[in-house]
């Protein structure tokens, strides 16, 4: 029998554990979170709107229902949980699937003004992450001694605080996490009521008195990074007018001829051209896409950001851009940066920092260049924040066949007949099955007496509360 811990429960992880199962009959998966609740970036980096990629969850959860996988949560690897090097002694294999955990920085002066959030943080807000620094307490539930950690830092906001005072927002970025926040600022209450979003984000952005919301590239629009469906999603928002200006999609040599364009970027164009030039007077709320501006500075008025200063570029002739000297100020009081992702280190495990990659050949962690028995990679930790969650499979596809092509010499080593035992002997007590299908329970409870469909848990206090009311 084979034991092999997974590490990570989002799209990768399921999809290793799946290969596992699939190809050989006698591997045994324990899949390991951090958190007490599965599913990675489909619970809490998809948009709550997008029920239909949402749905991914029902195939990840057959997976993790398999008689030979078993999902065990609320269990941190590294400092303050099972260190790497134990993780090994309790497992022939281990596969790290922890994905890209932190957020490009701009590098610009202003960044960490009040008022200033990455992207993600914006998303762990309205997707109820439970670490997210803008979620008050949902409806009283019992109480838990247990606790997790959650990062604080000054300007943190509580509740609605993202978008209280906020009339003019921008959104830093091209990308369909861009798209996501962009569209999310624009949504009202009626359409994202069905939703699973945590009651204190739902009842915020219901307040929302943004009106301008600004979505920013760099470069021109035949190299924005969304895809065509994403952006037509913009210009089906009730009351919202969507505009971009005709000067800046003109300096696009791609936009001006398309033909020689990938199939696409030049739908991306026809939907562009369709928004060029003045918005649709009489809609409340209007998003203005532009281009070739580069960031160089937040302003602060008030004692937090109130503009952001760009820089206009023009085409370098080489795919990039080049400055021109000439800035200029849009006001904001609310910016959000959607620049790209980024892999952290795990204390234990080598790290390319240049890459934010363990380093690794076909899935299997190099340590100093030389192949380390027993440890591999996949997903973002593996080949960097690429693709979409499809791209996963392929991934992990090729690191458990690395895995398996060394299970012969793995198999040889002795490890206990039962890591949980273990684990739990050491004072870990990880939240299983039964103690997720809890949580689900308290989150379709909770949405019952808020008069919606499922409403997520949206703190680490009661999560722990509804995961141990269903046992570990």
């Amino acid at each position: 029998m084979l034991r092999v811990a997974v590490i990570g429960s989002g799209p990768s992880g399921c999809y290793t554990a799946q290969s596992l199962v699939q190809q050989d009959p006698r591997v045994r998966v324990d899949v390991l979170d951090r958190l007490p609740c599965p599913y990675g970036l489909v619970r809490y980096g998809v948009a709550p709107d997008h029920e239909k990629i949402k749905s991914l969850q029902n195939t990840l959860r057959t997976v993790l229902e398999h008689e030979r996988v078993r999902f065990l949560g609320g269990v941190p690897v590294g400092p303050g949980g099972v260190p790497v090097a134990r993780l090994r002694e309790l497992y022939h294999a281990v596969v790290y699937c922890v994905g890209a955990a932190t957020d490009r920085r701009l590098g610009i002066p202003g960044e960490d003004l009040p008022g200033s959030w990455s992207a993600t943080e914006f998303v762990s807000w309205y997707s109820a992450h439970p670490d997210s620094p803008g979620l008050s307490a949902p409806p009283p539930l019992p109480a838990s001694p247990e606790r997790g950690n959650r990062p604080e830092r000054e300007g943190t906001p509580a509740g609605g605080g993202f978008l209280r005072g906020v009339r003019s927002a921008v959104v830093i970025g091209v990308g369909n996490v861009a798209v996501d926040v962009t569209r999310m600022l624009a949504r009202g209450a009626t359409e994202l009521s069905p939703t699973d979003m945590p009651h204190a984000a739902l009842t915020a952005l219901a307040a929302s008195e943004v009106t301008d919301i600004h979505m920013v590239g760099r470069r021109g629009p035949s190299q924005a990074r969304f895809t065509t469906k994403e952006l037509r999603e913009l210009g089906t928002l009730p009351d919202t007018a969507v505009a971009a200006d005709p000067a800046e999609l003109a300096l696009d040599p791609g936009y001006t001829d398309p033909s020689a364009l990938p199939a696409a970027q030049r739908r991306n164009v026809e939907v562009l051209r369709g928004w060029a030039g003045a918005p649709v007077p009489g809609a409340r709320r209007l998003i203005r896409l532009r281009f070739f501006l580069r960031p160089a500075e937040l302003l602060a008025r008030g004692g937090r950001v109130g503009a952001v200063r760009f820089e206009r570029t023009v085409p370098d002739g080489r795919g990039g851009v080049a400055g021109t000297g000439r800035f200029e100020d849009v006001e904001a009081q609310l910016v959000l940066r959607s620049v790209g992702y980024r892999g952290v280190p795990l204390e234990g495990l080598p790290f390319d920092a240049a890459a934010g990659t363990v380093p690794h050949l076909g899935g299997r962690v190099l340590r100093e260049g030389a192949v380390a028995p027993g440890e591999y990679v996949a997903g973002w930790i593996k080949r960097g924040p690429t693709g979409v969650i499809g791209t996963n499979r392929p991934c992990a596809k090729e690191t458990v066949s690395s895995l398996l092509q060394d299970a012969p010499d793995l198999v040889g080593r002795e490890v206990p007949g039962d890591p949980l035992a273990v684990l739990r002997a050491e004072g870990i007590d990880p939240v299983e099955w039964t103690g997720w299908q809890a949580i689900e329970r308290a989150e379709a409870e909770l949405g019952a007496s808020l008069g919606r469909a499922v409403v997520k848990l949206p703190d680490w206090e009661s999560l722990w509360a509804a995961a141990r009311s269903g046992g570990a």
